[in-house]
């Protein structure tokens, strides 16, 4: 199935237990509100399907894996009610990447900024391309990667966090994030990449369908409050857009 609209596409394609969703924008594989609403209702729905053991996420392309929130609507945010909608879009996304019940196997074939990182977090296995820098540059625009910060530090520790947000400017290359964790493993070539994940996802979805939905939520543990905690955070990042720095910011 494919929905192809103004505001990006969503295909989902369901065969032998393994749901394939791949989401794309012209603009880096980034994300307009409509769009993230449709993946989030999309993996919630996968996650009732009793047909569907494994999630395989990917963007579109071979280039960027997803360059986060969109930026056109970033800089038309004018209230602090519409700085939590917009914030909360990921807030939401990420929780149904929790919530859902089915593994995620992400494939990152491309750089990842914001909330791009932040989805490859919320994968339960990340698969990626020597390609797959990640970037999170909300500090420079006078804001912070609030919503996803848990996400991030989950998998690559306060630590990595820190050194991933204050280094703003940086790239960090994809052997960096598979030392940190945030990969599972990296390969030289989207051939490489796309045959380890063909087989990886056949063998992951051949497993018993109750022990892969009992270890994610064993994986997700003591994240309840999380439906809380990153709505509370979109409001931070809600608020700080609203700043002089970051219209200043988001002039240039």
């Amino acid at each position: 199935m494919t929905d192809s609209y103004p505001n990006g596409s969503l295909y989902i394609h369901i065969q032998n237990r393994i749901a394939k969703v791949v989401f794309g924008h012209p603009a880096a594989n980034s994300f307009p509100a409509e769009l993230l609403k449709r993946l989030t209702d999309a993996l919630l729905e996968l996650g009732k399907n009793p047909e569907v053991s494994v999630i395989l996420l990917a963007s579109e392309g071979d280039k960027a894996f997803c360059a986060g929130a969109s930026f056109d609507e970033l800089k038309a945010v004018k209230t602090a009610e519409d700085g939590l909608a917009f914030f909360s879009g990921f807030a939401h996304l990420i929780n149904a990447m929790r919530t859902c019940g089915k593994i995620i196997i992400g494939r990152a074939q491309g750089k990842a900024v914001g909330g791009g990182v932040g989805i490859l977090a919320a994968c339960d296995y990340v698969l990626a391309a020597e390609d797959a820098a990640i970037k999170l540059s909300e500090l420079s625009i006078g804001i912070g990667p609030f919503v996803i910060a848990p996400a991030v530090a989950r998998k690559i520790g306060t630590n990595g966090l820190a050194e991933l947000t204050l280094a703003a400017h940086e790239w960090k290359n994809a052997y960096w994030a598979k030392q940190k964790g945030l990969y599972a493993n990296v390969f030289e070539t989207h051939k490489q990449l796309d045959e380890e994940i063909d087989r990886f996802v056949v063998k992951l979805a051949s497993y018993h369908p109750e022990a892969l939905s009992e270890i994610k939520k064993t994986l997700w543990k003591n994240t309840e409050h999380w439906e809380e905690l990153l709505i509370e955070n979109a409001k931070i990042s809600g608020r700080l857009v609203l700043s002089d720095f970051t219209k200043n910011a988001l002039k240039n």
